[in-house]
């Protein structure tokens, strides 16, 4: 356990000039991101082409004359 200790404080000794290297006021997102940027794009796009071929597949015509005067049952199945 106290090997572990040693370890650790020996690596912020190390890293603590690297961070006094860089402005303290100025945040920046970094890698990390830029990568979740990158994958919400991705998801957006994904969610866009698949919103795109669901719509295709739509019948927007208007029921017939016999369906709006009631003469076809309802099955009470969804179409959904």
């Amino acid at each position: 356990m106290a090997d572990m200790s040693a370890s650790a404080s020996l690596a912020m000794t190390h890293l603590v000039p690297l961070a006094k290297e860089f402005d303290e006021d100025k945040v920046t997102p970094g890698v990390l991101g830029f990568i979740v940027f990158a994958v919400m794009a991705l998801a957006v796009w994904g969610l866009m082409k698949s919103m795109n071929r669901h719509m295709g597949r739509v019948n927007f015509a208007e029921a017939d004359d016999k369906a709006a005067d009631g003469a076809v049952p309802d099955t009470g199945k969804s179409t959904a």
